[in-house]
């Protein structure tokens, strides 16, 4: 993919996928025009040597994989793994919230949040609504509302003398966003609100009630290159919304030799404890199934053989040095953005990477002309994590932890490099086709 189809590319996937919902259905899309055959995981399978295949989870996680022209048992699979959601704020099934003449949404936060960024955002809502029709189905569907219909605004300095001192904010009393201002005696119902947005702007007609809905707040500001040269890409949901779209191109554009997965998994800022998340089974019920197709007594201990080729590249975003605060990384693992993709180590298993993972990433990286960079967290703070180590356990398949340097991790709007991009791309499709 060119090097400019891929920064346009990129923007237009992150702006149209506001939600894990939205991103999938957007990858799905691509996959579809890549002739990736849809399966549904309730039927049977009949795989074909050679042939590309995706399948998808609760609509938030999704599968794609080429099966490959190699036998399975003596090469095992090449996957590349992320996660499709980002820290947020999810609106609460019973949300209607009513103070001072202004409508309000009741929301809890989703993920580690940084939360100050979140006040005086131009918001909006989106997500799948769940719906009984009028001859009695139970229907979903994917919302957006794209405009800007809510906003967190800040208590005025002037009330809040102490605002810049490091004030916590209380998640159920400060965040409930506004939605509108009501008429003397006015009633909203956010519930009836959504339906009739069903049942005109998405011309169900036959949307009757309300059943459920998972929606999320989200920025609508778009994303863009931003810097004097460009440099830098500014955008909502980059980690790691960053790594699937490269991950998914990078599978679309690899060769067909070998098997090569792309998973991405729901719910790793929670914890990944769900049916789509790393910690349940979609990956593994999709390798036994591709296993199957090659060889119908496929054993337990076919699978441990197959996983014992195989390799895990799970790529999530880390930790650029921030220029005001470069006293928080070690001295000697402080990676810079747009000096290539960073390999993430921790000697209490917050990452997978091991000397043998990372002696073959480092291996790709140098045949592919590839910088390379390391993040290792001081010694005196807390590290985070990734689906990495939860993967590898589940698999027992070896893993290296590498991702893209990023700044405001976990922000409603988070920045990386735009070369990091090409890199990483590159990265991937050499791990693939290696």
């Amino acid at each position: 993919m060119a090097n400019e189809n891929l920064q346009v590319g990129l923007l237009q996937f992150l702006q149209q996928s506001s939600t894990p919902f939205h991103a999938v259905a957007n990858m799905s899309a691509v996959l579809d025009a890549a002739d990736f055959e849809r399966l549904d995981a309730g039927k049977n399978w009949k795989l074909k040597k050679g042939s590309r295949y995706y399948v998808v989870r609760n609509d938030s996680a999704i599968i794609a994989f080429k099966t490959g022209k190699a036998d399975l048992l003596e090469t095992g699979f090449r996957i590349a793994g992320a996660h499709t959601d980002s820290p947020c704020l999810k609106i609460k099934p019973h949300a209607d919230v009513s103070n001072q003449g202004y409508a309000q949404l009741g929301v809890e936060v989703y993920g580690g949040a940084l939360l100050h960024p979140w006040f005086d955002r131009d918001l909006s809502i989106a997500g799948r609504v769940s719906y009984q029709s009028a001859g009695g189905a139970v229907e979903s569907v994917l919302v957006d509302l794209k405009d800007p219909v809510a906003f967190i605004p800040s208590l005025a300095i002037h009330l809040d003398v102490t605002a810049n001192d490091g004030r916590l904010i209380n998640e159920q009393k400060e965040l409930p966003p506004i939605l509108l201002q009501l008429d003397a005696d006015e009633k909203f119902s956010f519930e009836s609100y959504l339906l009739a947005h069903l049942q005109q702007a998405l011309k169900l007609a036959d949307a009757e009630a309300i059943l459920s809905h998972e929606l999320l707040l989200y920025d609508t500001q778009a994303p863009a290159l931003v810097g004097l040269r460009k440099q830098f890409i500014c955008s909502a949901r980059l980690d790691n919304l960053l790594s699937c779209f490269i991950a998914l191109h990078s599978l679309i554009d690899s060769n067909d030799d070998c098997a090569s997965i792309m998973v991405c998994n729901d719910h790793e800022e929670v914890g990944s404890v769900s049916a789509a998340g790393a910690d349940g089974p979609f990956l593994k019920s999709v390798l036994q199934r591709m296993l199957e197709a090659e060889d119908d007594s496929a054993s337990a201990a076919s699978f441990d053989r197959a996983m014992q080729n195989s390799v895990l590249l799970s790529v999530d975003n880390a930790h650029g040095v921030h220029p005001n605060f470069a006293d928080k990384h070690d001295a000697v693992h402080s990676p810079k953005l747009n000096a290539g993709p960073v390999i993430k180590i921790n000697a209490n298993q917050r990452y997978a990477s091991n000397s043998h993972t990372i002696a073959l990433l480092k291996s790709i990286c140098n045949r592919r002309d590839i910088s390379h960079q390391s993040f290792v967290v001081r010694s005196d703070m807390g590290c985070g994590s990734t689906i990495g180590p939860i993967t590898s356990a589940l698999l027992g398949i070896a893993t290296v932890d590498v991702g893209i340097a990023s700044f405001a991790m976990h922000s409603i709007r988070e920045s990386a490099g735009i070369a990091d991009v090409e890199s990483m791309f590159s990265l991937i499709q050499g791990f693939y086709d290696r």
